[in-house]
């Protein structure tokens, strides 16, 4: 088995051959895990239940199998629990959400203090999801990678087109927007991002903020950094991160807590996520390639539910009813 692409899924793919036995190879073009894909500036947001905000149910169904996945071969690094604020006149957003999800617990002013001491008495009210989690996408990756050379698997750097299939070798191609000719109906989503640094603030879990206009999430990180995140632009341009997006990110993120006025910026980055008209992913299969595809905004999330599916599909022809399969064999 040859897989081209190590970010999320191209990783969790190769762990989850590997672990069935499956003597697998991943091909890099790029010469090591960094910001040429996706899944470096992600958020590592594992919060199905959020996600039901502006996505189809199965996001919910099959992030929760996600999460267990993690939870079983990097334990240490998934870390519990989000929370969900707005301010007082954004109240109705918070309603609204708890209308279209579930697996969550309101909290007053108090219980968010009780949760977040630096959010004392800063919002009214809040949604806890005590059963979603996070991970630190870059950490998650060289986790993966150890995990699958541990299991006989080989990484390539540098080296994406050297995987070949004949009848006898499938390859799974997770190369995300670099697969849209092959895909035609996929279009680029462009994320930006920024990493801040403040020792003025603590935070215990990532922090979701509403807005009408620009709800953002907050994800703290050791060593008192925090990704800043959320953007989502139809653009397949990804050379630049805009002043506007900096601006939005920093407003939201000094409007949570007045003290990220003082932080340091230690980053800003952007990619485009590639994305098909539903924004959900896809598993194609054509001949003896198969493409694993369209992630959007849930690459963590998904990918490891995902790549289950797509082994389950090679090893013993199982389907999962619920997926969009396209078979061009």
């Amino acid at each position: 088995m040859s897989i081209v692409g190590a970010g999320v899924a191209g990783m969790t793919c190769a762990v989850e051959f590997a672990e069935r036995g499956v003597p697998t190879e991943v091909f890099e073009q790029a010469a090591s895990f960094g910001p040429h894909n996706c899944s470096w500036y992600a958020g590592g947001m594992l919060a199905p239940w959020c996600e039901c905000d502006h996505s189809a149910d199965l996001v919910a169904t099959f992030g929760e199998q996600s999460v267990a996945w993690w939870r079983k071969r990097v334990p240490a690094l998934v870390q519990r629990g989000s929370l969900v604020l707005a301010h007082g006149r954004h109240i109705s957003e918070l309603v609204s959400l708890s209308r279209r999800t579930g697996r969550y617990e309101w909290l007053d002013a108090g219980g968010i203090g009780e949760l977040e001491p630096a959010l004392a008495n800063r919002f009214p009210k809040g949604l806890f999801f005590k059963d979603e989690a996070h991970i630190d996408p870059r950490e998650a990756l060289r986790s993966l990678a150890d995990r699958f050379i541990s299991l006989g698997g080989r990484i390539h750097f540098g080296a994406a087109s050297a995987a070949r299939s004949d009848g006898n070798h499938f390859v799974v191609d997770c190369t995300g927007l670099a697969a849209r000719e092959a895909l035609r109906e996929l279009r680029g989503v462009k994320g930006e991002m920024l990493v801040l640094r403040s020792r003025e603030i603590t935070l215990n879990r990532p922090v979701r903020l509403l807005a009408p206009r620009v709800p953002v999430y907050i994800v703290p990180r050791p060593n008192g950094v925090f990704m800043v995140g959320a953007t989502m632009i139809e653009s397949d341009e990804l050379s630049r991160v805009t002043a506007r997006s900096v601006l939005e990110l920093l407003s939201a993120a000094c409007s949570l807590h007045p003290a990220f006025a003082e932080a340091e910026i230690l980053e800003m980055g952007s990619q485009v996520r590639p994305a098909f008209p539903d924004n959900m992913p896809r598993i194609t299969w054509r001949r003896d390639r198969i493409y694993i595809n369209g992630f959007f905004r849930h690459g963590f999330l998904l990918a490891p539910a995902f790549a289950r599916m797509a082994a389950d599909a090679v090893l013993s022809g199982e389907i999962c009813p619920q997926v969009a399969y396209e078979n061009h064999a």
